[in-house]
């Protein structure tokens, strides 16, 4: 009977110092809401950007991504957050995408303007710039610089005669040499 008092005792001082540990994490982070006012911005992509997401300014986090969702009649993401009430935005306030790193999260980054007039619960950010797609730009890089280490020691195009690529002449026509212009 005492042993289970103690085991009882001991499971108690456990869970109260878990509670402590958990009530000391969630106010030392920024986990919670941020409770600001509402902006939106429009994208052609979100590229991976999520509801919860960071709205960050220099690195330092003002404000969470609240919703995102489809313009039925343009076609481009809207993207809806919430930033600090004590930052006020300039109007013209530019948005972009970014990454945390090569294989990490996407986050919202606003530059703020240098304009006098400030951005009000419900205004529009209307200079955007959508996420870079990492996997696009390295097929790019790819394909494109293939096709040029094979020509690299011939002197030019490899279609192009000897003679005119000593003379600086174009490339012919995509007809070929014979193919006409």
């Amino acid at each position: 009977m005492r042993r289970n008092v103690i085991e009882t005792v001991l499971g108690a001082v456990v869970l109260v110092m878990a509670g402590f540990f958990l009530f000391f994490a969630y106010t030392s982070s920024s986990v919670r809401a941020v409770g600001g006012y509402k902006l939106e911005a429009r994208f052609s992509s979100t590229g991976g950007l999520s509801a919860g997401s960071d709205v960050r300014i220099s690195g330092v986090k003002v404000g969470t991504v609240t919703s995102q969702f489809l313009d039925k009649q343009t076609f481009q993401a809207v993207v809806q957050m919430e930033i600090d009430r004590t930052i006020q935005l300039p109007r013209d306030t530019s948005a972009v995408i970014a990454s945390e790193s090569l294989l990490g999260g996407r986050y919202l980054q606003l530059d703020p303007g240098g304009e006098e007039e400030k951005l009000k619960e419900g205004d529009l950010i209307e200079y955007t710039q959508s996420a870079v797609n990492l996997e696009e730009l390295l097929g790019r890089f790819m394909f494109n610089s293939g096709g040029s280490s094979s020509n690299a020691g011939s002197g030019g195009n490899a279609a192009t005669p000897p003679a005119a690529a000593n003379q600086g002449a174009q490339a012919p026509a995509p007809g070929g040499l014979l193919g006409g212009k």
